[in-house]
């Protein structure tokens, strides 16, 4: 099989390595910065960006946010079906 990101540097332009479910906490990081998030079933996600400040939006179903995130709040957030799209 032919691998098209073989010999492909990895790019905050997309498109992500990897697709890892989230578990909203008012404590953690996310394991690895996340470049987007994917939501299946909307609602208010609330989350904080790379540069540390919080951010509340209301989405709707199967939605993409293509922003940086490093902590997704239990608090705030009413969305479930969150995934973090990472590179790596």
């Amino acid at each position: 099989m032919i691998n098209p990101f073989a010999n492909r540097a990895a790019s905050l332009q997309g498109p992500a390595t990897d697709i890892r479910s989230v578990t909203p906490s008012d404590t953690d990081d996310l394991p690895v910065m996340a470049i987007a998030l994917y939501v299946e079933t909307g609602g208010t996600v609330s989350f904080v960006i790379a540069s540390g400040h919080t951010r509340q939006v209301a989405l709707p179903d199967f939605t993409i946010l293509p922003v940086g995130v490093r902590k997704v709040d239990a608090s705030g957030t009413t969305a479930t079906g969150i995934h973090a799209l990472v590179l790596g």
